[in-house]
């Protein structure tokens, strides 16, 4: 069979053009046919001085390209698969959904503004999407290295170079932007350089996921083509990620309970780990506040008694007498290692904030284990860049390979904060504090013999406790989604996952 040509249509935006190009080299790579690309402009792109959830009408980004496929003047279009409504025209088919590598928002901000941070009552972020427009001003000055400032956002429209341009003149003290679209520019050679120029001089924060939810689909491209050209549908499917299909089908799914639309102001991810997804639902539809998170799970099942559990938290932290709580394992923090060098940082708990602050010139890019150490680091005066959102090692990984990372701090080596006997594959271990083995009563023994479900907090903390009571091996173990998770699967030992000790605790009350 002759090899053929195909047009693509896309829209002229830099970010649209780059994205096609990529699909467009991808497709020719794989399949030996030759693609073009058409550009076409649509009523989104025209106009830019209103929020579009403020128009009348629909479709604002794909009704010229979809007349275009319906008329075969091209034969596929690449979208923003976000952009995309549920209700498609006749004729135009759904081809191939492409793997993303990133969902997040990224906060842009210049570094003299963190400075002048504290100095400040007010901190405008630039963005004209509802869900983001919540979600920031409600929970985005928790993450601020400051105290009592009000968060307002202020409407920004344009392509990437227009709004990153509006922040370096001054007009927002910050601006929010979609991860995934700065990173595909970062992988182009031609955007390459003008993104550098853009963020020369800005700092960043990757938006967390279970606070700040991306939009449903955000980071997919979705190629659709007219449904008559089978051929093409065919061999388009080479593109296609499966473990991509099956989350954002379930964000476009939960998008449209909620009514759908680009008025609609709630944020919708939902990420695969292992066999498991993570939903995050936040935002407000209609009057009603949306605050989901749960987990679809097909961990393994319990059918004992939920009523004595034990929890991984130290005993000093316990928030009630309901549960048992570690009072094995004592975190000492008196003799810390000394930091030398200037590197980036992963804070792994609240027990290495005291290294760090002893150490904070050394900082350069500075990275927490979850949400709640992100909020305490930055009530003491810490600009965070990041936080592996209670994942683990490896997806702070994901986000420091980043191509758009390290255009504005080019990947330099990471230091891991957490305890002396701590072993990373991610970088130095820096001690901060020692596991003291206590010397436990008979009757908190006895206590633990009789009680049915665990939730550990690490796997060390599991081993301890075995040693020190071995029948605590049979019992029913539960974890979180990260690094103790994937420990417990590395020895072949069975456990229940949870989001984390408060979706624990829930499932404990039904």
């Amino acid at each position: 069979m002759s090899n053929k040509t195909y047009k693509i249509g896309t829209r002229g935006s830099l970010l649209a053009v780059t994205q096609c190009t990529q699909v467009k080299n991808e497709l020719e790579a794989l399949t030996g046919d030759k693609f073009e690309l058409e550009i076409i402009t649509t009523q989104g792109d025209l106009i830019t001085d209103k929020p579009l959830w403020q128009l009348d009408g629909k479709d604002f980004f794909t009704k010229e390209l979809d007349a275009a496929l319906l008329t075969n003047k091209v034969d596929m279009v690449v979208h923003s698969y976000k952009d995309l409504g549920s209700d498609r025209p006749e004729g135009i088919k759904l081809a191939a959904i492409t793997k993303r590598h990133f969902a997040h928002d990224i906060l842009f901000i210049k570094n003299s503004t963190i400075e002048k941070l504290k100095e400040m009552d007010k901190f405008i972020v630039g963005t004209s999407s509802p869900r983001r427009i919540v979600n920031i001003e409600a929970r985005l000055g928790e993450f601020l290295p400051t105290e009592n400032i009000k968060v307002e956002t202020k409407m920004l429209r344009g392509n990437v170079n227009t709004r990153i341009g509006k922040l370096v003149n001054d007009e927002y003290d910050a601006i929010v932007l979609a991860l995934p679209g700065i990173e595909r520019l970062a992988h182009s050679e031609k955007s390459l350089k003008e993104l550098e120029v853009l963020l020369k001089d800005l700092n960043y924060m990757i938006l967390p996921q279970s606070e700040f939810p991306s939009a449903a689909s955000q980071g997919a491209l979705a190629i659709e083509c007219n449904e008559e050209n089978t051929e093409l549908l065919k061999k388009l499917k080479v593109i296609e990620d499966k473990d991509t299909v099956s989350e954002v089908s379930r964000e476009r799914t939960a998008f449209a309970s909620y009514g759908g639309g680009c008025h609609l102001a709630v944020g919708i991810n939902v990420r695969k780990s292992a066999n498991e997804y993570l939903h995050t639902h936040r935002g407000v539809s209609g009057e009603v506040e949306v605050n989901e998170l749960h987990l679809e799970s097909v961990s393994e099942t319990f059918t004992g008694n939920k009523e004595s559990a034990f929890i991984g938290l130290p005993s000093s932290k316990a928030e009630d007498d309901q549960y048992l709580y570690d009072e094995l394992i004592v975190k000492d923090t008196t003799a810390p290692v000394s930091i030398q060098d200037e590197s980036d940082f992963f804070v792994t708990s609240n027990y290495c904030f005291k290294q760090l602050e002893e150490s904070r010139e050394k900082v350069q890019n500075l990275w927490a284990a979850g949400t709640k150490t992100m909020k305490q680091l930055a009530k003491r005066g810490f600009w965070v860049n990041g936080t592996s959102d209670s994942l683990g090692h490896d997806e702070l990984e994901i986000l420091r390979d980043s191509k758009c990372i390290q255009v504005m701090n080019p990947k330099s080596s990471l230091k891991v904060l957490t305890h002396k006997d701590s072993k990373s594959s991610h970088g130095e271990v820096i001690g901060c504090y020692e596991r003291v083995i206590n010397e436990v009563s008979s009757d908190y023994k006895n206590k633990l013999k009789n009680t049915e479900v665990f939730f550990w907090t690490s796997f060390n903390q599991y081993q301890e406790f075995v040693k020190a009571i071995p029948e605590i091996k049979d019992k029913f173990h539960c974890t979180g989604l990260g690094k103790t998770r994937i420990n417990f699967e590395k020895e072949n030992i069975k456990a229940k996952v949870f989001i984390g000790i408060e979706d624990f605790k829930n499932w404990l009350r039904r």
